[in-house]
């Protein structure tokens, strides 16, 4: 799909630069807000360097992952996405 992530690269405490198989490329910000709940524990920095990409999508251990599709609209609409 042209949203299936192709790189993810953590770019700085809670900012993850990402790339997508159309080309289109750009930051993912993460506001406090985000470590509630199942993300909780990524607040540690350790924890949220463990990013992976499984088939596309970026994914934490423990199954934790985020919509590719929501993501790149996002991206696309602002050059970055503000996660809260």
């Amino acid at each position: 799909m042209e949203w299936d992530v192709v790189n993810v690269e953590v770019r700085g405490p809670h900012t993850l630069f990402v790339r997508f198989r159309d080309g289109l490329e750009g930051e993912m910000l993460f506001q406090p807000s985000f470590f509630r709940g199942v993300f909780s524990h990524l607040v540690d920095s350790q924890a949220f360097h463990d990013v992976r990409l499984v088939d596309g999508v970026v994914t934490w251990p423990d199954e934790l992952d985020l919509a590719p599709d929501a993501m790149h609209e996002e991206i696309e609409r602002n050059g970055c996405w503000i996660v809260s």
